[in-house]
């Protein structure tokens, strides 16, 4: 069998650029979004269960990504029509956890030639040739690719930690920070290494409100207030 070459856009490179028509009218990405965060996802296919549930979630959650200047923007390869049959499926008909009447406000990109899909790695021949698998791409406000995260068919994804990225990304560009495993706002944040923050004999003395279980691993805190205030729009 011939080997099929995927490309596929890597962390800290620019996000490949297009144009395409949305169910909320003509895009010019990422140029249309300069200064917000974004995330761009795939989805297999209009009208099938595992899609439903999880832009019933996004559209649910699109205000508290809004507040953290992060806009959503979705892609199938489906035609514009049934995009628009699709959600309107959705919001007339669908209850699913409480959430229903939801009305899915962000645009939905059309994408029937494949050509932004496969400008994107979303298109996974060892998946599916006809179907986008479920990629996930956080863009910063400078167009910067800053996480990307795939998804096979089966599996539905999980909006908390797409959330949870948003705002990690986000505190460590206002902190110069890391954060840990399991990180949420509130928790300790990872000062950088020796040599970028002070004196290994600071660190170790626990010296600028670190604390440091050893020399290469310190943490700090940041209250959840502060953290919160700084990234979140008012």
């Amino acid at each position: 069998m011939e080997n099929v070459h995927v490309s596929m856009p890597r962390i800290g490179d620019h996000a490949p650029e297009f144009k395409a028509v949305t169910t909320q009218g003509d895009i010019n990405f990422p140029s249309d979004y300069s200064g917000s965060w974004v995330i761009l996802f795939s989805h297999p296919a209009d009208f099938t269960p595992v899609c439903t549930s999880e832009f019933m979630t996004f559209a649910s959650m699109e205000d508290q990504f809004a507040q953290a200047n992060c806009k959503l923007v979705g892609l199938s390869v489906d035609g514009l029509y049934s995009h628009i049959a699709w959600l309107r499926t959705i919001k007339e008909k669908i209850e699913y956890k409480g959430m229903k009447d939801v009305e899915v406000k962000f645009p939905l990109i059309e994408d029937i030639t494949m050509e932004v899909a496969n400008k994107y790695g979303m298109m996974q021949p060892g998946e599916s040739s006809t179907k986008a698998v479920r990629a996930v791409f956080v863009i910063d406000p400078k167009g910067i690719i800053r996480t990307v995260i795939y998804y096979p068919l089966s599996l539905g994804r999980n909006f908390d930690e797409l959330y949870r990225v948003v705002l990690a990304l986000q505190t460590a560009d206002a902190f110069s920070v890391a954060t840990p495993a399991d990180w949420r706002p509130g928790d300790a944040v990872i000062v950088p290494p020796a040599g970028s923050c002070g004196t290994a004999k600071d660190r170790m003395e626990g010296k600028d409100d670190m604390k440091c279980y050893d020399w290469f691993f310190c943490t700090k805190e940041i209250s959840k207030e502060k953290v919160l205030s700084t990234i979140l729009k008012k």
